[in-house]
């Protein structure tokens, strides 16, 4: 760091606030300072609790300390934060910090929570630093002579940038930066990030083409404690989802040892079931525990967050909503209840507590089933050998680039020569040919071959400046009101027939219900009564309930877990294995060799179980049960054009079955024949009928492109109708305008995202260097039975389920031991 910078007004001035407030700057904020300073645009990376805010947000204000006559009244700062919760949480600190130091400027946030009369006068008048996420962001831009609110502004940061990256709202923040950088080339951006696979990659993403950038990365190491919790004893035939409920018994005393406690969950129905659990199996923490995920009131959901930071709260049960930046100093204990799905998700959830960079953060893993103990072996793994994944940019998202090009022509509007080269300089758009780029502005214009003689799609036309405008208002104002590229189904308002709001929840769970059925929301019995419009008038209630299911709550297993998942059960009965989860593993893992085997890191194992039940075919890829659903009807299909024979299929993270009731003559030779990768994507698509899954991905880009309107004054489309309504578009694409650039990127996402391709070749590459062990069995293994269980779920209802478990186990432990490969 120079002399003349560390004798600077501005950098004195910080470092004797910090002094005050019995902080010390660490060298990477320092370096960020200084890079600042020099002109820089980059990229901070740092551990969570770091201080990774300071090191953008006090660079910014050394500058104007440095160089007040630089700085003109209006927006100096834009940060921009992919969670509502977290803007309002940074604001809060910055505008406290601003404050002592004997600043006025004003910190203010701008997202979907905030008061119509505050948006208004910030139009009118903007403070000196915004909070926004990206859809509030493209609002703004949308806005006419939107210029002026960005006239003053010196700088743009991009809060949790690996969370953006690798999603369509990353491309929304790539489309924002390269406009507001093209009208002001010396604007500074700054991304913020935890620590992923590919950092380099992630600067390229945020800053493409920029000469003067720079990637500061913190030395400093959080130590983390990853600590199992133990059932009372090992399930020598472990079923899924039954042992989380078990272990609440053990998750108690965790809570009351702690000063306060994060329970994170991967679904709304989780947290909504484990809220219940503890208050069931503790009762005192009535009034000291809390719930919080996205679909609960946000009046709430603040109320949650404020009385989690004063420390008022003794555990608080979430999903992701509040997985990021949030800091919440009481918080001692982070409990994670199942599988995390990846390396980064965990360290992340990790990272929230214990948020002081001195402090150890600790993390209890409570696994569903006994199996998932190897996962909180493998997460250590993964951890000290520090491997995280990778978030992958995603490119050539024509649905968001149209819906961006209609904001442009809303908010002034756009010459297509200019903005072309514009859109060109983002990575997301690098490759775009002036054929697709033409295209794009043929579909803003007259909405394509298809939609020329449909008046809603002629969006933007041609001025007299030869600009792109908007000049209907019912367009404009249906697109300010679609805006984004979160599509979900409709929600749908909870409300008491008294009054008093509870929350949302989707369309699809109440159009199951009938009059007088009792579900749980935000932690309360509530027993349907009516529908009207678009709210779900609901009584208070008790006993028992349905805990509601939400769309998309299924993670997938990451590539790199899967790979310690593999590594550590093939060590799991070597006299090596010192792991206190492996050894308490070891009745059930030495069972599962003595049935049939624990497969080795260069080996494939494949199940051929006979029961009372009929024939059943387990494969044990571990890849994660987005790729299982796809590897399972793949080997449905090849099977069947070896036999006329129909399967179900059930799988989880580990592996899949193939089930029927007709007996699987599959001989070894065969085997090998369906596992080999020759015509792989072929009989993929053959297997999973891709133009259906490419229709229902249509779905989300025809409303994200605006060919569909999701959002209409005072109602929301439902889900039904907006399948119908994009089905019959898909459908008249696909015989007349085969070449569409929306019609194309459905199947592109189809085979990137749902078909996992990239992940899938890898898989059966592996595949084919492994020896195959093909096991034959009169009983189910402890790796077999979670996935039986699974299926039977879909079924049974809980008490059936509990009662046919009970009779499998027991059989199965009864019948004697038989293995022939």
């Amino acid at each position: 760091m120079s002399n003349n910078f560390q004798q600077s007004t501005g950098y004195l001035l910080i470092q004797n606030w910090m002094k005050e407030k019995g902080m010390e700057a660490f060298s990477f904020q320092k370096q960020a300072w200084q890079r600042y300073a020099n002109g820089y645009s980059g990229m901070i990376v740092a551990p969570t609790g770091f201080g990774k805010t300071y090191s953008v947000f006090l660079g910014v204000l050394i500058d104007f300390f440095n160089h007040p006559e630089a700085f003109k009244p209006g927006l100096k700062l834009l940060w921009i934060t992919p969670l509502r919760s977290l803007a309002k949480d940074l604001a809060k600190a910055m505008q406290e910090a601003i404050d002592e130091i004997g600043l006025d400027w004003v910190v203010e946030v701008r997202n979907g929570d905030t008061d119509i009369k505050q948006k208004a006068r910030q139009t009118k008048q903007m403070p000196d630093i915004l909070l926004v996420t990206p859809e509030s962001l493209h609002l703004l831009l949308a806005q006419k002579n939107n210029e002026r609110f960005f006239k003053s502004l010196h700088c743009i940061a991009v809060d949790e940038w690996h969370e953006l990256l690798s999603s369509k709202r990353g491309v929304m923040v790539e489309l924002a930066l390269a406009v507001l950088r093209h009208r002001q080339p010396k604007i500074r951006i700054w991304g913020i990030t935890a620590t992923i696979g590919n950092l380099d990659e992630a600067l390229k993403v945020l800053l493409p083409g920029l000469a003067k950038r720079t990637k500061v990365v913190a030395r400093e190491n959080k130590k983390t404690d990853i600590l199992a919790v133990y059932p009372p004893e090992v399930e020598i035939l472990p079923w899924a989802g039954h042992l989380g409920g078990r272990l609440v018994e053990q998750v108690v005393p965790i809570i009351l040892q702690s000063r306060s406690t994060l329970i994170f969950t991967n679904t709304r129905s989780q947290a909504e079931m484990w809220y219940q659990l503890l208050l069931e199996a503790h009762p005192d923490f009535a009034g000291q525990i809390a719930l919080h995920h996205s679909s609960i009131d946000a009046h709430l959901r603040i109320w949650v967050e404020e009385n989690l930071s004063s420390g008022l709260l003794k555990a608080v049960v979430s999903t992701s909503s509040l997985d990021l930046g949030v800091d919440f100093k009481p918080v001692d204990t982070v409990i994670q209840i199942g599988s995390s799905k990846g390396v980064a998700r965990f360290m992340q959830r990790a990272g929230r507590s214990g948020h002081s960079p001195f402090e150890t953060s600790k993390i209890y893993f409570v696994p569903t089933h006994s199996l998932e103990l190897i996962e909180a072996s493998a997460l250590k793994e993964a951890v000290k050998n520090k491997i995280i994944e990778s978030r992958e940019p995603i490119v050539m998202t024509f649905d968001v680039l149209v819906q961006f090009l209609i904001t442009l022509a809303l908010g002034g509007g756009f010459k297509p020569e200019e903005m072309r080269a514009v859109i060109q300089s983002t990575f997301a758009f690098s490759e775009m040919t002036g054929e697709d780029w033409n295209w794009c502005l043929y579909f803003t214009t007259t909405g394509g071959k298809t939609g020329k003689n449909y008046e809603e799609f002629h969006k933007a036309v041609e001025n007299e400046e030869g600009k792109l405008v908007v000049q209907k208002r019912k367009i404009a104002m249906l697109h300010r009101m679609n805006i984004g590229v979160i599509v979900s189904d409709s929600m749908l308002k909870v409300k008491f027939m008294g009054g008093g709001y509870i929350g949302m929840i989707e369309e699809y769970f109440i159009s199951k219900l009938k009059k007088g059925d009792k579900f749980v929301l935000a932690g309360r019995v509530l027993e349907y009564a009516l529908l009207k419009e678009m709210t779900v008038f609901v009584r208070a209630s008790s006993g028992k309930a349905i805990t509601p299911s939400w769309l998309g709550g299924r993670l997938p297993l990451s590539a790199n877990l899967s790979h310690f998942l593999r590594k550590k059960l093939a060590e799991s009965l070597s006299p090596n294995a010192r792991e206190k989860e492996l050894k308490f593993l070891h009745p059930l893992l030495t069972r599962q060799n003595l049935i049939s085997q624990i497969p080795k890191e260069n080996q494939f194992l494949v199940e051929n179980i006979r029961t009372r039940e009929g024939y059943h075919l387990f494969f044990y890829p571990f890849e994660g049960r987005l790729v299982h659903e796809v590897m399972a009807a793949l080997m449905a299909y090849r099977i069947s054009r070896l036999y006329p024979i129909s399967f179900s299929m059930a799988m989880n993270d580990y592996g899949f079955e193939l089930f029927s009731d007709q007996e699987i003559n599959l001989s070894r030779e065969e085997l090998e024949q369906i596992l080999s990768k020759e015509n792989l994507m072929t009989d993929v698509i053959s297997s999973v009928n891709a133009t259906e899954m490419a229709r229902r991905k249509f779905r989300d880009i025809a409303v994200i492109s605006g060919m569909v309107v999701q959002t209409m004054p005072g109602r929301q489309v439902n889900n039904r109708a907006l399948q119908a309504s994009s089905g019959i578009i898909f459908s008249v694409l696909e015989d007349y305008d085969p070449e569409n650039l929306l019609l194309r990127q459905a199947y592109t996402e189809v085979f990137n995202q749902q078909l996992e391709e990239v992940r899938l070749n890898a898989a059966f590459d592996r595949i084919a260097r492994s020896e195959i062990l093909y096991i034959f069995s009169d009983k189910f293994t402890p790796l077999s039975f979670p996935i039986k269980v699974d299926s039977l779920r879909q079924s049974l209802t809980s008490e059936d389920l509990t009662t046919r478990v009970r009779k499998i186990q027991e059989r199965n432990l009864k019948s004697k031991t038989k293995k022939r490969k």
